[in-house]
């Protein structure tokens, strides 16, 4: 059985601060072919499907495809404010490299 990703409670925060469970919206976290190291994360505010995983926090949606799921499992899903921008980030466990820019990475 494969660990599902885990959501930080600062991710969760930014959520709320942003408004998106008061929308109706949950941030959908999922894996895409392509990105300069083969995959990439598609990381927007997004109406959760009926097969999604739901992940649930301070009243806010964390939602990811069933095709996803086993690219994060194990992953830790959490929101960076740094002086280089403030962004939602992924500490993905399976990945054996990513790029510098942070959204693509190889297995």
């Amino acid at each position: 059985m494969q660990l599902p990703p885990k959501v930080t409670p600062r991710a969760f925060e930014r959520l709320a601060e942003i408004g998106a469970g008061a929308d109706g919206k949950a941030l959908r976290v999922a894996v895409e072919g392509g990105g300069c190291s083969g995959f990439q994360y598609e990381i927007k505010l997004d109406d959760a499907s009926g097969d999604d995983l739901v992940l649930e926090g301070d009243g806010q949606k964390v939602v990811v495809d069933p095709v996803s799921l086993p690219f994060l499992a194990g992953a830790v899903i959490d929101f960076s404010d740094e002086l280089i921008g403030a962004r939602f980030v992924i500490e993905n466990p399976n990945a054996t490299s990513s790029c510098g820019c942070g959204t693509s990475f190889s297995i």
